[in-house]
């Protein structure tokens, strides 16, 4: 590559980070990382109609809590660490958001007056034209088309029918209109995708594209193509769904003569019934999995494997960004729609789940136990204990529960016998055919081994050494009533494992109120 790599990720402020969204800016990311280059953030908020207001600063915030750390662009003013000394401002439009870099501005609501010059440069060298219909005719064209088994494409009416005089007089009027692109006829256009290869296309089949809104506001089309220019974007990585207004992008960049970057257009996201996955079908904002307890390495490897491989035969699955920034390449990208399968990103949390040391999970887990109102009860009801003493209690469930997570939400959900006082039918307790006179004395000499275990020595290793001393070969005559009696459940971690949580204390008394039912 001559020119240093310069890529973008420019999400539009309609609501939060989608998936598709993410995959499209760590691939960019990735990209840049692996090619020396630079990865710049900026905001497309033209479509004003679908403006959601808070949108700005959550994407940026998702951005930031995933790690994809940028050159240049938009930046939430308490992130900001170092400028490296470059030109930074604070954004007119979003109050708390700064722009850095020297190719601003990086939020396209602060350019309009350029993107509107740049228009009517067009205009006056007749490479579009000024279009007065009103939406009702539009409508109508677009029916009529249809109807006829056509293209709905404009007829341009307004540039076959309105004389330049007429249009200096609507002009003058203030009369409310659109600025299109003049698109020529019968030229091929064509462009070396990075991910697809040669694609051609005939500009017939091209409409004369809207390039000024009569709000005053640019379409995605032009911003995106001045914007690029200015910010000397040598690749455009986005998603398959821009890939029918390459062409249109290809014009405008010819009109204005301006270099072409390259571009790549990545798969498709499809649900596991091989549908495009849309905001309808569930949870598919990045906010959604941080919510439910996934960890952001996780969401990264899941992300990134939505539609590419490390090749070479190898099997790999799990890999770290830092990992990713050495082996990403575009060429491993799939042309074909990559399916987001839910089980395969537990699978993956699971993975990274299971890496974590105890003070890392404990830390992580604190915001989950919190929500849960048998944590909350358990909470208060041990207002006796030191912060100390609770730590070292959610330490031990989380030991035995770390095996077993898919993802961080889940903490304490299946084990709430170690939060509550438990229930349950007595028969339970019984071990395949056992009379109650041998489940009297299995539970008596659980009681017995397990007071014969002082305090200091209340460690798993201990408690299985002498559980399994005293049952001998008929470890399900003792160890099944002692889980039961210890858990109240069908299925729980084994007894020896719930007897280390809950202490001795609560482990004796529990197994006295067995033996009284």
């Amino acid at each position: 590559m001559d020119k240093k790599v310069r890529v973008r990720f420019a999400p539009s402020p309609t609501g939060y980070l989608h998936v598709g969204g993410l995959r499209s800016a760590l691939y960019n990311y990735l990209f840049a990382k692996k090619n020396g280059g630079d990865f710049i953030l900026k905001i497309e908020d033209t479509d004003r109609k679908r403006f959601v207001e808070g949108a700005v600063e959550s994407l940026i915030s998702s951005l930031d809590w995933v790690g994809l750390n940028r050159n240049e662009g938009v930046f939430l003013k308490e992130h900001v660490l170092n400028p490296e000394n470059k030109k930074i401002i604070e954004s007119a439009s979003y109050p708390g958001v700064m722009e850095i870099g020297e190719f601003g501005p990086y939020i396209q609501s602060e350019n309009l007056a350029v993107y509107k010059k740049y228009a009517e440069e067009l205009v006056a060298a007749g490479k579009a034209y000024y279009c007065f219909c009103e939406q009702e005719r539009l409508d109508q064209v677009k029916a009529e088309r249809i109807a006829n088994k056509q293209a709905p494409m404009y007829d341009r009416y307004c540039l076959k029918n309105v004389s330049a005089e007429e249009v200096n007089e609507k002009l003058k009027s203030n009369c409310a209109y659109t600025i299109r692109l003049k698109v020529p006829a019968d030229e091929v256009i064509e462009f070396e995708d990075l991910i697809r290869g040669k694609v051609s296309i005939n500009s017939n089949t091209v409409d004369d594209q809207v390039l000024m809104k009569s709000d005053g506001f640019p379409t995605y089309h032009l911003a995106n193509v001045i914007d690029d220019h200015m910010m000397g974007t040598t690749q455009v990585i986005r998603g398959e769904e821009w890939l029918p207004s390459t062409p249109k992008h290809i014009l405008l960049y010819r009109a204005f003569g301006w270099d072409i970057p390259e571009f790549a257009h990545l798969p498709l996201l499809l649900s596991t019934d091989k549908k495009k996955l849309s905001k309808r079908m569930g949870d598919v904002a990045v906010e959604d999995y941080i919510k439910k307890g996934y960890l952001k390495e996780a969401i990264i490897n899941f992300v990134v494997l939505l539609g590419w491989n490390i090749g070479d035969g190898s099997t790999q699955e799990v890999f770290s960004l830092a990992e990713l920034e050495q082996v990403f390449d575009l060429k491993r990208v799939h042309k074909a729609g990559a399916v987001f399968d839910l089980k395969k990103l537990d699978w993956l949390n699971a993975q990274y789940i299971k890496k974590l040391s105890v003070d890392e999970l404990y830390e992580k887990s604190l915001e989950f136990f919190a929500q849960k109102e048998f944590y909350k009860t358990w909470n208060v009801e041990r207002e006796s204990w030191s912060a100390e003493e609770k730590e070292i209690y959610l330490k031990k469930v989380l030991q035995i529960e770390q095996e077993r997570l898919n993802n961080l939400s889940e903490v304490g959900e299946n084990n709430q016998f170690f939060f509550a006082p438990i229930a349950y039918d007595k028969t339970m307790l019984n071990w395949k055919d056992m009379s109650p006179e041998a489940l009297r004395e299995s539970l008596q000499k659980s009681i017995e081994t397990l007071s014969g275990i002082s305090e200091e020595n209340w460690e798993l290793k201990n408690i299985e050494e002498k559980l399994f001393a005293t049952a001998g070969d008929k470890k399900g005559d003792l160890l099944w009533p002692l889980r039961v009696a210890l858990s109240g459940a069908q299925k729980s971690p084994s007894p020896m494992e719930l007897a280390w949580v809950l202490g001795k204390t609560e482990s004796l008394q529990r197994l006295q109120n067995a033996l009284e039912k």
